[in-house]
């Protein structure tokens, strides 16, 4: 092999060496327990926690899915977790992580979420869907084809959130970007929000119309990664978030100049997966709805 065509295969490692310890040098991730952080909310008897609490398996078959929430809500954060979505023939079934304004018993839309959807399938590629709601129903969805197989292992999905803007990353690797134009008129979430996780099933947008296997149910669920770095807030007081906005405060990393914008190395990975996976945005066919869509940043 020429040193040409070594350098050519190293480079991209390298790049990807360099975002993963620039996002690391920061992150304090200890492991803690299930139960430290969440509880689980529905589908009870669908839920499992193994290897001493580190663990939580969902199950869903044609009765229920299950799902979790976090304990409290937080201002701003980092928010991670490690995913394994089910294999087998999985059309119609959601695997999601996300955050939201919405209380119990709250009526959906009209508030704030940021998500990841994981659009269970056939086989490879496997369809990563993210969404974010500003005060209203969503409608701001996005896909990305993923570049490995979600049900094979782990991988670390995380979605910062700040002040500055809102960013979507499949293992450190930034995939979106929702910037805070609010001096545009643009909502931006400045509410406190939970965390969530679940699977269910959809047999309209999700499924394309089909129906679902469920010769192949139990489908499952993993997750794993329950520490959070969040900024934890009252929801029963209203506050201005100034605190949880601070871009001094050693406590709330996320916020200072490092997670202020993409850097350039990060801009050019983040050009990179949007031009060879990102199969779907809403701005290509709904853009005249959304101004954020006529100010991309990168």
């Amino acid at each position: 092999m020429s040193v040409f065509s070594s350098s050519y295969l190293l480079f991209p490692f390298l790049i990807f060496l360099f975002v993963y310890v620039r996002l690391s040098t920061c992150e304090i991730n200890p492991i803690v327990s299930f139960d430290q952080n969440y509880h689980n909310t529905w589908g009870f008897q669908h839920f499992y926690r193994s290897n001493n609490g580190t663990e939580v398996r969902l199950f869903i078959d044609q009765y229920s899915g299950s799902g979790f929430m976090s304990n409290h809500a937080y201002g701003s954060g980092l928010f991670a977790m490690k995913i394994k979505i089910p294999k087998k023939d999985s059309l119609g079934i959601i695997t999601a992580l996300y955050l939201t304004s919405l209380q119990n018993n709250e009526p959906f839309g009209n508030h704030y979420e940021v998500d990841f959807e994981f659009l269970g399938g056939h086989g490879m590629p496997y369809t990563l869907q993210t969404n974010v709601f500003a005060k209203d129903s969503g409608g701001r969805e996005e896909r990305v084809n993923l570049w490995f197989d979600p049900t094979a292992d782990f991988h670390t999905y995380q979605l910062l959130w700040n002040q500055h803007h809102i960013v979507f990353y499949v293992d450190k690797i930034p995939i979106r970007v929702f910037e805070n134009n609010t001096r545009i008129g643009v909502n931006y979430p400045s509410q406190a929000m939970r965390i969530v996780g679940s699977l269910w099933s959809d047999t309209t947008w999700a499924s394309h119309g089909q129906q679902i296997n469920w010769t192949e149910a139990p489908f499952v669920a993993y997750f794993q990664g329950f520490n959070i770095n969040g900024c934890l807030e009252n929801i029963n007081i209203n506050t201005d978030h100034s605190e949880c906005n601070s871009i001094k405060s050693t406590h709330y990393w996320w916020n200072g100049p490092r997670y202020m914008a993409l850097d350039y190395t990060q801009t050019l990975i983040y050009k990179n997966v949007r031009r060879k996976h990102l199969t779907y945005s809403y701005c290509d066919d709904r853009g005249y709805l959304h101004p954020e869509c006529q100010m991309k940043k990168y």
